[in-house]
Protein backbone atom coordinates (compact mmCIF):
# COMPACT_ATOMS: atom_id res chain seq x y z
CA UNK A 1 0.00 0.00 0.00
CA UNK A 2 2.81 2.41 0.89
CA UNK A 3 4.57 1.61 -2.36
CA UNK A 4 1.41 2.34 -4.33
CA UNK A 5 0.91 5.63 -2.45
CA UNK A 6 4.52 6.60 -3.07
CA UNK A 7 4.13 5.94 -6.80
CA UNK A 8 0.98 8.05 -6.92
CA UNK A 9 2.67 10.90 -5.07
CA UNK A 10 5.73 10.73 -7.32
CA UNK A 11 3.57 10.70 -10.45
CA UNK A 12 1.47 13.69 -9.36
CA UNK A 13 4.18 16.33 -9.90
CA UNK A 14 4.96 14.86 -13.31
CA UNK A 15 1.32 15.25 -14.36
CA UNK A 16 1.22 18.77 -12.93
CA UNK A 17 4.27 19.69 -15.00
CA UNK A 18 2.61 18.72 -18.30
CA UNK A 19 2.90 21.83 -20.49
CA UNK A 20 -0.26 23.42 -21.85
CA UNK A 21 -1.14 22.84 -25.48
CA UNK A 22 0.41 25.43 -27.80
CA UNK A 23 -1.06 25.78 -31.27
CA UNK A 24 0.31 28.48 -33.60
CA UNK A 25 -2.85 28.36 -35.80
CA UNK A 26 -4.32 31.72 -34.65
CA UNK A 27 -0.95 33.36 -35.16
CA UNK A 28 -0.43 31.82 -38.59
CA UNK A 29 -3.90 32.86 -39.74
CA UNK A 30 -3.24 36.44 -38.66
CA UNK A 31 0.23 36.66 -40.22
CA UNK A 32 -0.82 34.98 -43.47
CA UNK A 33 -3.84 37.28 -43.61
CA UNK A 34 -1.57 40.31 -43.50
CA UNK A 35 -2.46 41.30 -39.94
CA UNK A 36 -0.38 43.98 -38.29
CA UNK A 37 -1.07 43.08 -34.66
CA UNK A 38 -0.60 39.31 -34.48
CA UNK A 39 1.78 39.06 -31.51
CA UNK A 40 0.33 37.18 -28.58
CA UNK A 41 -2.59 35.51 -30.34
CA UNK A 42 -1.31 31.94 -29.99
CA UNK A 43 0.09 32.55 -26.50
CA UNK A 44 -3.23 33.98 -25.33
CA UNK A 45 -5.14 31.00 -26.71
CA UNK A 46 -2.63 28.68 -25.00
CA UNK A 47 -3.00 30.49 -21.67
CA UNK A 48 -6.79 30.14 -21.87
CA UNK A 49 -6.40 26.36 -22.17
CA UNK A 50 -5.84 23.79 -19.47
CA UNK A 51 -2.72 24.55 -17.42
CA UNK A 52 -2.10 27.82 -19.19
CA UNK A 53 -3.18 30.16 -16.42
CA UNK A 54 -0.49 29.17 -13.92
CA UNK A 55 2.76 31.11 -13.80
CA UNK A 56 4.57 28.11 -15.29
CA UNK A 57 1.88 27.67 -17.94
CA UNK A 58 1.98 31.33 -18.87
CA UNK A 59 5.75 31.20 -19.18
CA UNK A 60 5.49 28.14 -21.41
CA UNK A 61 2.82 29.66 -23.68
CA UNK A 62 4.63 32.99 -24.00
CA UNK A 63 7.95 31.24 -24.57
CA UNK A 64 6.50 28.95 -27.24
CA UNK A 65 5.16 31.88 -29.22
CA UNK A 66 8.38 33.86 -28.72
CA UNK A 67 10.25 30.89 -30.16
CA UNK A 68 7.93 30.96 -33.19
CA UNK A 69 8.62 34.66 -33.73
CA UNK A 70 12.34 34.13 -33.12
CA UNK A 71 12.50 31.48 -35.86
CA UNK A 72 10.65 33.87 -38.18
CA UNK A 73 12.99 36.71 -37.23
CA UNK A 74 16.07 34.57 -37.92
CA UNK A 75 14.67 33.48 -41.29
CA UNK A 76 13.87 37.08 -42.27
CA UNK A 77 17.27 38.28 -41.08
CA UNK A 78 19.03 35.69 -43.26
CA UNK A 79 16.95 36.71 -46.28
CA UNK A 80 17.54 40.43 -45.75
CA UNK A 81 21.25 39.76 -45.17
CA UNK A 82 21.48 37.81 -48.45
CA UNK A 83 19.91 40.73 -50.28
CA UNK A 84 22.19 43.21 -48.52
CA UNK A 85 25.30 41.24 -49.48
CA UNK A 86 24.12 41.00 -53.09
CA UNK A 87 23.48 44.76 -53.19
CA UNK A 88 26.90 45.43 -51.64
CA UNK A 89 28.60 43.24 -54.24
CA UNK A 90 26.72 44.96 -57.05
CA UNK A 91 27.61 48.43 -55.79
CA UNK A 92 31.23 47.45 -55.24
CA UNK A 93 31.36 46.12 -58.78
CA UNK A 94 30.14 49.50 -60.02
CA UNK A 95 32.84 51.27 -58.01
CA UNK A 96 30.35 52.91 -55.69
CA UNK A 97 31.53 54.63 -52.53
CA UNK A 98 28.18 53.95 -50.80
CA UNK A 99 28.38 52.48 -47.32
CA UNK A 100 27.79 48.72 -47.41
CA UNK A 101 24.45 47.41 -46.14
CA UNK A 102 25.48 44.04 -44.69
CA UNK A 103 27.69 45.35 -41.86
CA UNK A 104 25.06 47.97 -40.99
CA UNK A 105 22.34 45.30 -40.87
CA UNK A 106 24.52 43.10 -38.66
CA UNK A 107 25.21 46.00 -36.28
CA UNK A 108 21.53 46.93 -36.19
CA UNK A 109 20.55 43.38 -35.26
CA UNK A 110 23.23 43.14 -32.58
CA UNK A 111 22.04 46.44 -31.09
CA UNK A 112 18.45 45.19 -31.20
CA UNK A 113 19.42 42.02 -29.29
CA UNK A 114 21.08 44.12 -26.58
CA UNK A 115 18.06 46.43 -26.44
CA UNK A 116 15.64 43.50 -26.19
CA UNK A 117 17.63 41.90 -23.38
CA UNK A 118 17.85 45.18 -21.45
CA UNK A 119 14.21 46.13 -21.98
CA UNK A 120 12.93 42.74 -20.82
CA UNK A 121 15.26 42.67 -17.83
CA UNK A 122 13.84 46.05 -16.85
CA UNK A 123 10.29 44.75 -17.32
CA UNK A 124 11.03 41.85 -14.96
CA UNK A 125 12.42 44.18 -12.28
CA UNK A 126 9.13 46.09 -12.21
CA UNK A 127 7.56 43.05 -10.52
CA UNK A 128 9.69 43.41 -7.40
CA UNK A 129 10.89 39.82 -7.43
CA UNK A 130 7.34 38.43 -7.58
CA UNK A 131 6.19 35.47 -9.62
CA UNK A 132 4.87 37.76 -12.34
CA UNK A 133 8.42 38.74 -13.33
CA UNK A 134 8.97 35.66 -15.48
CA UNK A 135 5.78 35.98 -17.53
CA UNK A 136 6.28 39.76 -17.82
CA UNK A 137 9.78 39.29 -19.22
CA UNK A 138 8.52 36.54 -21.54
CA UNK A 139 5.70 38.80 -22.80
CA UNK A 140 8.24 41.57 -23.38
CA UNK A 141 10.52 39.26 -25.36
CA UNK A 142 7.59 37.95 -27.40
CA UNK A 143 6.39 41.46 -28.28
CA UNK A 144 9.82 42.84 -29.16
CA UNK A 145 10.76 39.75 -31.18
CA UNK A 146 7.48 39.92 -33.11
CA UNK A 147 8.03 43.60 -33.77
CA UNK A 148 11.57 43.00 -35.08
CA UNK A 149 10.48 40.10 -37.27
CA UNK A 150 7.73 42.29 -38.72
CA UNK A 151 10.23 45.11 -39.24
CA UNK A 152 12.50 42.80 -41.26
CA UNK A 153 9.45 41.53 -43.17
CA UNK A 154 9.04 45.10 -44.38
CA UNK A 155 12.42 45.00 -46.12
CA UNK A 156 11.47 41.79 -47.86
CA UNK A 157 8.15 43.24 -49.04
CA UNK A 158 10.01 46.23 -50.47
CA UNK A 159 11.95 43.83 -52.67
CA UNK A 160 15.35 45.30 -51.99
Amino acid sequence: MRAALALILLAAPVAAQEPPAFDPAPLLACVEGGGDDCAGLAANACMEGEGGSSTVGMGFCLGAERDWWDARLNDRYQQVMARAKAADAELEGLGSAAAPQAPALREMQRAWIAYCDAACTYEATRWGGGTGAGPAAAQCALNLTARQATYLDGYLREGR
